[in-house]
């Protein structure tokens, strides 16, 4: 006899829950225990770097210091780069959702003559890979004297980032009712006023999400960075942690610490804004 309000016992839903627990736990081991290494590097002291024990016998956050002291000849310029890599990631995103919003908008709602073939043609450049486009993108940079300025390095991200994100704001555009657009035009709106008032506050998940997108692809970049960028006040901070393996006597316990100072701020963006990550940017990918 089945209790009201007590569920039936399935066998099935057991076997459902230990494959998910069979993938995800190996998933997430996978995952963890890079980041894990990388802390215990931090902690560690430079003679126990490299003992391979679970936890350092004198755990130290005196890496940390020299870090944020700069009180090594690779971290002289710590904040500098750190700035660079901020305020070009920003660009980026700023950008990126600009472009991205302003086509979607026009392919979208405006029904723009070649809208379409236009977005067809920029999802064709993702069948070459971005690493293939780095010596023309570098050439290109140097024919318009923008080499050794953040600008070439927006720029380059910018046009990578865009069609993708242009796709998703599309396919998110499509989904909303058009009949918002046509009751705004009733009531006397004018395009930009849609465009401000109706079309943005309904896409400010997918904008998020997108920006989200943008600013991570611009703060991990290091080929590009460091094909368009050479001076050490000029560089972003990935370039500058490659500087350490150039050494005889790589600080390793000095490059983890680093790396995982800069790892903290896109974690911290993703944990704000995850709710909107998964549904932004499937957004349109299935139609209701």
């Amino acid at each position: 006899m089945k209790l009201p309000g007590v569920s039936e016992f399935s066998w099935r839903d057991v076997a459902t829950e230990a494959r998910l627990l069979l993938i995800g736990i190996p998933v997430f081991l996978w995952t963890m225990i890079p980041i894990y290494h990388m802390f215990l590097f931090a902690i560690s002291p430079k003679e126990d770097a490299f003992s391979g024990k679970l936890w350092p016998d004198h755990p130290t956050l005196h890496n940390f210091e020299i870090v944020f002291k700069q009180q090594h000849y690779f971290l002289r310029d710590f904040y500098v780069q750190f700035w660079n890599s901020l305020v070009i990631a920003a660009a980026v995103g700023a950008l990126t959702l600009f472009i991205a919003t302003a086509a979607a908008f026009s392919i979208s709602r405006l029904k723009v003559p070649g809208g379409r073939t236009v977005l067809n043609l920029a999802l064709f450049t993702y069948f070459i890979p971005a690493a293939f486009l780095a010596v023309p993108m570098y050439r290109t940079m140097g024919n318009y004297g923008l080499l050794n300025n953040h600008w070439s390095l927006i720029l380059a991200m910018v046009t990578i980032a865009s069609p993708y994100a242009i796709w998703v704001l599309k396919q998110a555009s499509d989904k909303l009712p058009v009949e918002l657009d046509e009751a705004a035009v009733m009531d006397g709106a004018t395009t930009l006023q849609i465009f401000r008032l109706v079309y943005l506050p309904l896409m400010m998940p997918s904008l998020v999400a997108i920006g989200t997108y943008a600013v991570l692809l611009a703060w991990n970049e290091y080929l590009y960075a460091f094909l368009l960028l050479s001076n050490d006040r000029e560089i972003t901070l990935p370039v500058a942690l490659g500087n350490f393996l150039a050494a005889d006597d790589s600080p390793w316990e000095l490059l983890m610490t680093t790396g995982f100072i800069y790892a903290l701020p896109p974690a911290a963006v993703y944990y704000a804004f995850r709710r909107y990550m998964v549904g932004g940017l499937t957004a349109g990918a299935v139609k209701s």
